[in-house]
């Protein structure tokens, strides 16, 4: 049997392994130092020594990481200078490098709840357990330490690190996998809750991450409180009762803590005055009122002082809840899951990474993410889970990329001549930006593997002639190639453009294989027996280019040799949506084509599988659009400037934020609806307003958007439907109201939709919100008509919502990961392109679990990066 002395070595020692987590005994050091003080005053330890050991230990659950350090360290240190017959060469001070192994199956882990009732699973774990040990050579961890305890906080992750590799770890722990009902205490209704929270198992409850946190660390005397405050109390309750006022039961108790008395109040749950005991200390954590000039809580959390605080005293997780589901019990089965099974986590991440990026273990980011001890933690943990989700991601399209780039693909090549001479035909000379794209695209059709390309560029920059010209070079061969657009009308537009370009080059005699009946419309509103025979056609290799939308993608087309896929606005689709169009073709090459204008940096995350080739450059003799913040009294010059440009035969966009009124709530932007209506009524009775709005059917935006093009209205009213590629080249007035709305790159879009003719044209922006935060971001607006500047400015100010939000399929899994954190994103792409590079078959011993990680994610994604 261990005598008090050795107990309480092997505990501080584990402690120190474990990296001062307070789990080295059940119930942490705090607790053991009252029961160690009993048994140690029984066995004739010396007062000095127990009282030492009691000062230093009995807060040491509040205590942070670095104060916990520095305590026990401050113990030894103190121990060690008293009398050497106070301490025996065995103990505490000893200098010997002795090696203990410590078997600590009971306290590396609690024994697992969920394979209790399992007699193989349950041998089979103990096994594991038993066979885990931990190695503590006793100078070299105890210099370790005081030297760690030396290092800045920002240093926090290097020393977790260090601490949690002296841990050899085991294989994961396959319950980790296993249905969430079996975490004592959920029970069937709390699964079903949890259910709709996404939360299946064990693992997903583990990466259940909190949505924000309520700091309650810093304690309060009742004599210092602030109203509206939110703070910790820790006092005696010296009264509690219920009382009963009209229909509401209230519990009312009487907290003081010597410095003054505050009452707190709970409604309905009248069941507290059976577990508030008078006399009894309690601490309170919630929002400061005031009531009749004294200090009042109304419903804060609450737990005994001797519990372990978790909804109280501490940096408090609060979690996405539904009505099923409260926080406390959540807090109380996240926190018994983080401590049961956080360290079956199997860290994926090769050393070298954690090293280079600085990061924290997986099992401490997971306990620190739900329960951090501190500030600084708590953003160490953050970063850890989110370096996770960009890395992953990262290696998802690397694989993705170097398996599309190795399969074999039909090559395609145009001589300089003929491509000159096309170049020849058209009305206006190319950008710089636009040569070297087609060169791009050239060199990629010629390779011998699948082109995979995105061409990025801004509004009117010329991307649909660059498409054109692909296509062409393609069927020159009889290669097929089909172009897909997000919307009917647009369709219609590249359509157009298609034939256009055609008519161009053929009226020049340039020479060209394919003929106009060879290009085909197909959407959704083509008659059936038009669909009839496209579809015919293509099967037969009649039709050599067809341009639509998702209907270009149903199983009945069939193409003979489908070679060339063009999508416009990738992220407008859905990912089954493109690997259904790659699949009408063995191996066909892939051109993608946004306007929206995205930072390279963030380019290359989202569409990181693409090779990317920018167009940066506007055609010449383009003006740029006029843009004005102005506020809403000038809202009557505005009308008269529109007004005027439509009798010079011109016509107008006007924006609106909402459908209808109440649409949503927190926002107080007029409605396009009701506003279409006034407009024709009050402001302009005698000419033609039209109306488009998310909710109309397909058909009938299309018949709006076309009747505008044939200057069938003068004005449309209309939501962000229009945002994408509308070409009216008439339009000369782009009216945004409730511009605070949008995004930058949002109105860059909306502004792109006038400016496309010869005349003059105006943005107008009238924000509904006059702050001068608000009007500073407007005013970027009429500074620069730079799209990616624009998005740079966004991305800094708001974040890349307003320019990918929930339209980029791929990127709504990240539940850490901001991608406003640029640096962080570099980081991880370069890991992952540095580990790719090393071992892209992730083949090597050191890489197996985050090959699982990596194969989990594609297997989840199924094809989400593109």
């Amino acid at each position: 049997m261990l005598s008090p002395i050795e107990k309480l070595q092997r505990f501080i020692q584990l402690e120190i392994n474990r990296g001062y987590d307070n789990r080295a005994v059940v119930g942490g050091l705090d607790k053991f130092q009252s029961i160690w003080q009993k048994e140690a005053s029984g066995a004739s330890i010396p007062k000095d020594v127990i009282e030492t050991v009691s000062v230093f230990l009995c807060s040491y659950g509040s205590l942070d990481i670095n104060q916990r350090e520095q305590s026990i360290q401050d113990m030894i240190s103190s121990i060690g200078r008293m009398p050497e017959s106070l301490i025996k060469k065995s103990d505490l001070n000893t200098k010997h490098n002795k090696t203990i192994r410590t078997n600590y199956a009971s306290l590396e882990q609690p024994e697992n709840p969920m394979i209790q009732n399992s007699g193989s699973l349950q041998k089979a774990e103990r096994k594991t357990a038993n066979e885990r040990s931990v190695v503590i050579e006793n100078d070299e961890n105890l210099a370790d330490m005081q030297s760690a305890s030396e290092k800045p906080a920002g240093d926090l992750a290097s020393r977790e690190r260090k601490m949690y590799r002296k841990r050899e770890r085991s294989s994961s722990d396959p319950s980790l996998d296993s249905s969430v009902i079996n975490i004592p205490g959920i029970g069937v209704q709390n699964a079903k809750a949890l259910a709709k929270q996404n939360v299946y198992s064990v693992r997903d409850f583990l990466y259940y991450f909190p949505r924000r946190y309520d700091d309650y660390s810093q304690f309060k005397t009742i004599n210092k409180l602030i109203p509206d405050e939110s703070v910790t109390v820790i006092g005696i309750v010296y009264s509690v009762e219920n009382q009963t006022r009209g229909k509401y039961q209230i519990t009312e108790a009487v907290v003081g803590d010597g410095t003054g008395y505050i009452r707190v109040s709970w409604f309905n749950q009248p069941w507290l005055v059976h577990q508030i005991r008078v006399s009894q200390p309690i601490v309170l954590s919630g929002k400061i009122d005031i009531y009749l000039g004294r200090p009042v809580m109304n419903n804060p959390d609450w737990e005994p002082s001797e519990q372990e605080n978790l909804n109280t005293s501490r940096i408090v997780p609060i979690y996405s809840v539904n009505s099923n589901l409260k926080q406390n019990f959540l807090r109380r089965m996240a926190f018994n899951t983080v401590r049961h099974w956080s360290g079956y986590l199997q860290e994926f991440l090769p050393d070298s990474v954690l090293d280079s990026a600085n990061l924290l273990p997986l099992t401490k980011a997971i306990e620190q993410i739900h329960f951090p001890s501190n500030q600084d933690m708590l953003q160490e943990a953050r970063k850890r889970l989110a370096f996770d989700e960009i890395f992953i991601l990262q290696l998802c399209v690397l694989l993705q990329k170097r398996q599309w780039i190795s399969n074999t693909a039909d090559r395609f090549e145009i001589s300089d001549d003929m491509l000159n001479r096309w170049k020849e035909c058209l009305p206006y000379q190319l950008t710089n930006a636009q040569v070297n794209a087609i060169a791009d695209i050239r060199k990629d059709l010629n390779s011998g593997s699948p082109m995979n390309r995105l061409i990025q560029g801004d509004v009117g920059s010329g991307k649909t002639i660059i498409a054109c010209i692909a296509a062409a070079i393609v069927s020159n061969s009889d290669g097929q190639s089909v172009l897909m657009a997000p919307t009917s009308i647009l369709a219609e537009q590249h359509y157009r453009n298609f034939l256009l370009f055609l008519e161009q080059i053929r009226n020049d005699g340039a020479n060209i294989q394919i003929q106009p009946e060879q290009i085909a419309l197909l959407i959704g509103s083509t008659p059936e027996n038009q669909k009839r025979e496209i579809k015919e056609k293509l099967s037969s290799g009649e039709i050599l280019v067809v341009i639509g939308t998702h209907a270009i993608i149903e199983d009945p087309v069939k193409f003979k040799n489908l070679q060339l896929a063009i999508i416009d606005e990738q992220h407008r689709f859905g990912v089954e949506q493109r690997a259904a169009l790659r699949s009408k073709g063995t191996n066909p090459h892939l051109l993608v084509m946004t306007a929206t204008p995205i930072p390279r940096s963030l380019a290359l995350t989202i569409y990181g599988d693409l090779d990317l080739t920018l167009i940066d450059e506007m055609p010449a003799g383009r003006k740029p659009v006029e843009t004005f913040v102005m506020q809403a009294i000038s809202r009557e010059r505005i009308y008269q400037l529109i007004e005027r440009e439509i009798k010079s035969g011109h016509q107008a966009f006007i924006i609106y934020p909402l459908v209808e009124q109440g649409d949503d709530d927190e926002r107080e932007g007029k409605a396009a609806v009701e506003a279409q209506s006034r407009l024709q009524q009050e402001i302009f009775p005698d000419l033609r307003i039209s109306l488009l709005h998310g909710r109309m059917k397909g058909d009938e935006k299309d018949a709006v958007l076309q009747a505008f093009k044939n200057r069938e209205a003068d004005i449309l009213v209309s939501t962000s439907v229009i945002e994408v590629g509308v070409d009216v080249p008439n339009a000369t007035v782009m009216l945004i109201e409730g511009a605070d709305h949008f995004g930058l790159a949002q109105l860059h879009q909306f502004r792109g939709r006038v400016g496309r003719g010869a005349d003059r044209s105006y943005c107008i922006l009238i924000p509904e919100n006059d702050s001068a935060a608000e009007n500073e971001r407007l005013k970027a607006m009429t500074e620069t008509n730079d799209g990616f500047k624009l998005a740079e400015y966004d991305l800094n100010m708001r974040g890349p919502g307003d320019f990918i939000g929930n339209r980029q399929s791929g990127f709504m899994d990240l539940r850490l990961a901001s991608l406003t954190d640029i640096r962080l994103i570099e980081k991880a792409r370069a890991e992952a392109e540095k580990l790719f590079e090393q071992d892209p078959d992730l083949s090597s011993e050191a890489n197996q679990f985050l090959k699982d990680e990596v194969d989990k994610a594609l297997q989840s994604r199924s094809g989400e990066i593109s």
